[in-house]
């Protein structure tokens, strides 16, 4: 075993001891929380709900997790192969297919209205069932996932494995092996190699169009509608280029005009279609027997644009039987880019690829400054001592997968615990986790439950429009907020874990932390017009005694509720997904004790934003101030950037004009036009903070 992957080995078992802590769930099911969370956010798969379900013996079965995907008309499963070793093992061929045999006759019994109707509906297999089940009709494609913490002996690739009840399967892995590759990565996307001798039985004509420059290079290919339907039939959304992979799932829906070009004038599609806009990190090229040059394999392929094309194209495939795409071409532009930029450049690659379908810069959340703003607050905020220490700490907004990870190993052994004494591993808190927190807090949890791929850019919609409108809202009072309501939202579902009313009925545990949570400061609202005292939170580092013992009040009865869903609701899970379960548990009468010291009245609540959006100006102001002695040093190089993004206007130019002569005494005018540039320039990707 090399050293890489016994670190990752090692990487694994430390987070998963911290999610058991952290839970109070048993091994197996903070295995598959990692490793689902891990496939969804690679875009192996949508986000999974947990249903553990297992018949062992002759036609036994297994399922672990499931999602359905009906915007792509897809069915996503995932099996687990857990194994409680310290030791690392590796997963034979053998066990591979008896895996996937399993998962796939779970489907194939799931189907059948005679295993479902002798089920009880509260029982997980039933949950697990019902809704492949009900849905299995309008399902092309089936994909099956297997999440183990050993590792395959060689490396592999998803697979087309024939079809289940007619319908095609994909089937993937998800080892210990390629878990460390993907926590490496720190956010950038698992690469992707396509062999196209293998899958297009030779490889593909392209004409380079632009002269190398030893970054970068670019190419125009002509696909065949065959080709790019089978490629993203296999990988999905893996191809898709992260920093608008949500955006793209959500929102890329079948094109009705593509699928009637595809049926009515397959020939006429490479005229009629603007075609797709693809970077990767490499190419190998080989010379075509007639003459011109082919591209043999490809790594790291990203479509940044034309998601709609390529979802229409497989769409047309499945469900039409009139499609015929052999005669379906597109066209492609590929730019190569060279590793060490592709973090850099395929981002704005992506952003001006898709300006014509006017997304905003919420569809890009990755590189918000929603997200820079919070890093920074918690590289410099240091949290107070927790009860019975004298050393204070802070929390690690992670603002990239990986981060954490990244600054926890460099440096000397010395520099390495002098981090993780400063940012404790128990304090880390990523951007997904902070869209839960925001929506519980803000009485959304029936858009929590719908999985993080919607939770999140539904939050990215709304901190977009709430940072465009005032940006002094983020300020330090909101960070510290932001870490009380982490706080008491971890605390909860620990002390759910270990209770005793959820050993005796596990499930539904995310669904009943947020909605407990929402309802609890809906009723302080509501009912006695205060807001619980987040900022007593963040200086204890810790829940008060009557705050726990409230929330343990609300949740074993918001658990009861939840599961006491109307009697024309099979599926508790989709239930908890809708506004009307909201509806529902938000007018509950649930006679809990009032503890003033937990809360505090709403008009101090607000007194307290006004008082810290106030803070925040003055800081902007100082910071800008320095900022401007920085600038005459780097005004070449800021007006380079500009320049190439179009950002500069007469009275910013005329501003660095003044500044590069050393006056930083600007006018109103032009000190506004500046303070526009700098956060147009940050927003395109430009740091600030490199300047000396």
């Amino acid at each position: 075993m090399s050293d890489e992957l016994a670190t990752d080995f090692d990487t694994f078992w430390d987070e998963l001891d911290l999610e058991v802590e952290a839970s109070g769930e048993l091994s197996p099911a903070a295995f598959f929380s990692i490793f689902a969370r891990l496939a969804a956010d690679n875009g192996d798969c949508a986000d999974l709900s947990y249903t553990p379900v297992t018949r062992e013996g002759r036609g036994g079965f297994q399922i672990d997790g499931m999602a359905l995907d009906l915007e792509r008309n897809e069915l996503h499963v995932a099996v687990c192969d857990f194994r409680q070793s310290r030791e690392l093992e590796t997963v034979n061929a053998r066990e591979i297919e008896s895996h996937f045999m399993r998962a796939s006759r779970f489907i194939e019994i799931a189907s059948q209205h005679d295993f479902i109707s002798a089920l009880e509906e509260e029982s997980p297999a039933f949950q697990a069932a019902y809704p492949i089940f009900e849905s299995l009709q309008k399902v092309r494609r089936i994909r099956i996932l297997l999440l183990t913490n050993a590792r395959l002996a060689i490396r592999s690739q998803p697979e087309a494995i024939g079809e289940i009840l007619g319908i095609p399967v994909v089937r993937n892995i998800l080892d210990l092996r390629r878990y460390g590759e993907i926590m490496r990565s720190r956010g950038a996307p698992e690469p992707i190699e396509i062999n196209f001798e293998t899958l297009n039985n030779g490889p593909l004509a392209c004409l380079p169009a632009h002269g190398s420059s030893g970054t970068y290079e670019a190419y125009l290919v002509v696909l065949p509608g065959e080709l790019l339907a089978k490629i993203y039939g296999l990988w999905g959304a893996r191809l898709l280029e992260q920093n608008v992979r949500s955006f793209l799932q959500a929102k890329t829906k079948v094109n009705r005009g593509i699928i009637e070009t595809i049926q009515n004038y397959p020939g006429m599609f490479f005229a009629y279609n603007n075609g797709i806009t693809a970077t990767a990190s490499g190419i190998c090229t080989v010379p075509l027997k007639g003459g011109g040059l082919g591209i043999s394999s490809i790594r790291n392929l990203q479509i940044v644009n034309g998601g709609q094309t390529t979802a229409s194209i497989l769409y047309a495939k499945d469900n039409s039987k009139t499609a015929d795409l052999s005669e379906v071409f597109v066209q492609m532009k590929l730019s190569v880019v060279t590793p060490e930029l592709i973090e850099e450049v395929v981002p704005d690659i992506s952003r001006f690829a898709n300006t014509q379908n006017k997304v905003s810069e919420a569809d890009f959340f990755s590189n918000h400054p929603f997200h820079v703003e919070m890093e920074k607050l918690s590289r410099r905020l240091p949290a107070p001592p927790k009860p019975g220490s004298f050393v204070g700490t802070k929390w690690f907004y992670e603002r990239a997968r990986g981060q954490y990870r990244y600054g926890q190993a460099s440096g000397q052994l010395s520099d390495r615990r002098k981090f993780e004494v400063e940012f404790p591993r128990d304090q880390v808190i990523s951007k997904t986790e902070v869209a839960k927190y925001v929506l519980t807090f803000d009485q959304l949890p029936h858009i929590v439950s719908r999985g993080e791929t919607k939770f999140f850019l539904d939050f990215a919609e709304r901190i977009g429009t709430e940072w465009a409108a005032n940006q002094e809202n983020f300020n330090d009072a909101y960070f510290k907020s932001l870490i009380a309501k982490a706080i008491i939202f971890r605390h909860l579902d620990k002390q759910i874990g270990r209770s005793d009313w959820y050993k005796d009925d596990r499930g539904y545990k995310a669904q009943t932390v947020t909605y407990s949570i929402a309802w609890l400061i809906h009723h302080l609202e509501k009912e006695l017009s205060r807001g619980l005292d987040l900022m007593r939170i963040w200086n204890e580092q810790g829940l008060p005694t009557e705050l726990d013992e409230l929330l343990m009040h609300i949740a074993p009865r918001i658990a009861i509720e939840l599961r006491n869903a109307p009697p024309t609701v099979k599926n508790v899970a989709e239930y908890c997904k809708q506004k009307i379960c909201w509806d529902a548990i938000c007018t509950l009468n649930l006679s809990i004790p009032f503890y003033e010291s937990v809360s505090i009245p709403q008009e101090d609540v607000r007194k307290g934003l006004r008082d810290a959006r106030e803070i925040k100006r003055t800081d902007k102001d100082i910071e800008f101030d320095i900022l401007l002695t920085k600038i005459p040093a780097a005004v070449g190089q800021i007006v380079d950037f500009a320049r190439s993004r179009r950002l500069l206007s007469p009275k910013s130019n005329a501003a660095l004009t003044k500044l590069a002569r050393g006056k930083l005494n600007l006018a109103i005018p032009e000190r506004n036009a500046m303070k526009n540039l700098v956060q147009r320039m940050q927003e395109a990707g430009f740091d600030f903070r490199k300047l000396v």
